[in-house]
């Protein structure tokens, strides 16, 4: 459906996060892995979202699944291989610390940690605390999670910068964040509707969508004032942004 062009606060306001980095559904660029982060900068994305899962040996990896196949096709669980055997057989696969060392400061980190078994949550716990200690919350990364408990097993970052991701279940979670200290919410564009929109927006809280995908869905979000648009054609929306901020210049 056409949309008027956005006012040109809410143009300026607008930041495009790349899901899992700028991939083509795992063509020729994978998803989640330092090639597809470093195309999303390379476009001028301003974030990245980027998975979190665990080898056996407690190192924190970049990748979606608990498993390689349907990105790499290769049956490699993460649980249950060590980071050196993962690392020889599935290269692509990045590290959390490499993540940090390359994009962080430059490029806004959406952290998104993955439910599943933390046999040692203290250690894990701190190791998470150690890769991103040279961040600053909410300035240079976000937490997310399809679990709010989450927040609480790993409670290391302020809850401003953690962020619950709404599926089907959008008005628990709505309710969940306006009774929290969380810094918002993100979900899917036809989720969050314009009442529970407003009523992030009254209670100083922020809102993002996905998945976007046209300039009109663009343009439908930013005349609701969403602030983060989470993308898998980021750099596509991003040169539509950039050109509707050269014009209002």
């Amino acid at each position: 459906m056409p949309r008027k062009q956005p006012a040109a606060p809410a143009v300026e306001r607008c930041r495009i996060v790349a899901h899992r980095g700028q991939h083509d559904n795992n063509r020729s660029v994978r998803e989640n892995t330092l090639h597809a982060f470093e195309l999303a900068r390379a476009g001028g994305v301003w974030g990245v979202e980027a998975d979190i899962r665990w080898t056996a040996d407690q190192v924190p990896v970049i990748i979606h699944d608990p498993d390689t196949m349907r990105v790499f096709g290769k049956p490699v669980t993460i649980a249950e291989v060590g980071f050196r055997q993962l690392r020889q057989e599935v290269p692509e696969v990045p590290t959390l610390a490499e993540l940090v060392e390359q994009f962080g400061r430059n490029t806004h980190l959406m952290l998104e940690l993955k439910a599943e078994a933390f046999p040692e949550i203290g250690r894990q716990r701190q190791i998470l605390r150690r890769h991103l200690s040279g961040l600053t919350p909410e300035e240079d990364y976000h937490v997310l999670s399809l679990d709010p408990i989450l927040f609480e097993t790993f409670d290391i970052q302020p809850q401003k910068a953690c962020l619950p991701v709404a599926l089907a279940n959008i008005r628990s979670v709505h309710r969940k964040t306006l009774g929290s200290g969380f810094g918002g919410v993100t979900g899917h564009f036809l989720l969050l509707n314009e009442r529970i929109r407003h009523e992030h927006e009254h209670a100083g809280r922020r809102v993002g969508t996905g998945f976007i995908r046209s300039r009109n869905c663009l343009y439908r979000e930013l005349n609701r004032n969403v602030e983060w648009i989470f993308s898998n054609d980021a750099v596509k929306l991003q040169r539509i942004v950039d050109s509707l901020r050269d014009g209002a210049a």
